[in-house]
């Protein structure tokens, strides 16, 4: 625990740099567009790109109703939520398609759109591609990511079948915009590709979980957090409630617990302030409705950063529960 307390530590300030001068956009404009008031935004690494604290993640609009996804969609808009994030395996592309539908044609204009691909080779990566700009009815994916690496051998697997190769042809051609790469499981394949990528700027951006338990084991901050800032490479949180396991039941996948963290420990705007108070460039966050999706766009209007002994109080608070390596399910165990 004193390693960890000594990583928080070393993460203060840092997000102070992150957020774009309160009244104007990059570019000078008001915070305001044709939608109304946005919310806050930071910098995306190196791409000088700045987008919003919050962003809409993709599954949920995949598996909820469809008229939920898209009242999902029309909230976070009017909420002023201008990152959308998606993957061609969510729900086999209905995700992609309900943007395509209720977002893309519309609002293209205004947003920051991602999709990813769980390919493991050049040919299939292509084909999802392709797949992702028909049903999202774009020409461009702003942030592509190499979706779900799940150890440092899927890493090099996946470098080996060209997939990066293919990937740098297909941002040449102007489909891509910026190249990320993501992973839940295990951070060392997040470390691998960083290493197998080390003396070139291929990745804009990646994506890992982010929550107030990662540092126990197979911490994500710990190990990739210094990495991705030393090569300024923009953090993209997830799971910052691991997945809705911070709550006392999940219904969707029948589970539950009689210790939760949410409510006992602490509640989600302790959760996620946490989060939002370390050098993440957005907190994606899921909602299968647009009650829930509200609900975070007000917690990061009112949003205020913790202090470093605000932190560690919150790491403190749910030590024991981490400890069990229940919460965080979707994680590689240490071996």
């Amino acid at each position: 625990m004193t390693n960890r307390r000594s990583f928080l530590k070393s993460l203060a300030g840092v997000t102070a740099g992150l957020s774009l001068p309160s009244g104007a956009f990059a570019s000078g404009q008001e915070t305001r567009d044709r939608l109304g008031e946005v919310l806050p935004k930071r910098k995306l690494g190196q791409t000088g790109e700045y987008v919003t604290m919050l962003g809409t993640g993709g599954y949920h609009v995949g598996w909820t109703t469809e008229r939920d996804a898209q009242e999902v969609i029309e909230a976070s808009l009017e909420g002023g939520v201008r990152f959308f994030d998606t993957a061609e395996s969510y729900t086999s592309g209905v995700s992609e398609e309900r943007y395509g539908k209720y977002l893309t044609p519309k609002y293209r204009d205004l947003i920051f759109l991602m999709t990813k691909s769980t390919g493991q080779n050049a040919k299939t990566v292509q084909e999802h591609l392709e797949g992702s700009l028909r049903r999202l009815k774009v020409d461009q994916i702003d942030l592509y990511q190499i979706h779900a690496i799940d150890s440092p051998e899927d890493v090099d697997g996946r470098i080996e079948a060209g997939v990066i190769d293919y990937l740098l042809k297909a941002k040449q051609q102007g489909k891509i915009k910026y190249l990320g790469f993501t992973g839940h499981q295990n951070p060392y394949a997040h470390t691998r590709m960083l290493e197998q990528t080390n003396n070139t700027t291929i990745f804009d951006a990646l994506q890992m979980p982010v929550n107030v338990l990662d540092q126990t084991y197979y911490s994500f901050a710990e190990n990739v957090f210094p990495k991705a800032l030393e090569k300024n490479i923009g953090v993209l949180a997830m799971k910052s409630l691991a997945a809705g396991r911070f709550f006392a039941n999940k219904e969707r996948f029948n589970w539950s617990t009689d210790d939760p963290v949410i409510p006992d420990k602490m509640s989600i705007k302790e959760a996620m302030y946490f989060v939002w108070s370390l050098p993440v460039a957005t907190l994606i966050s899921g909602n299968e409705n647009a009650t829930f999706m509200r609900e975070k766009i007000a917690l990061a209007r009112s949003f205020s950063k913790f202090s470093e002994e605000e932190r560690i109080a919150l790491v403190d608070k749910v030590k024991s529960i981490a400890l069990t390596g229940k919460v965080e399910y979707y994680k590689q165990k240490e071996s």
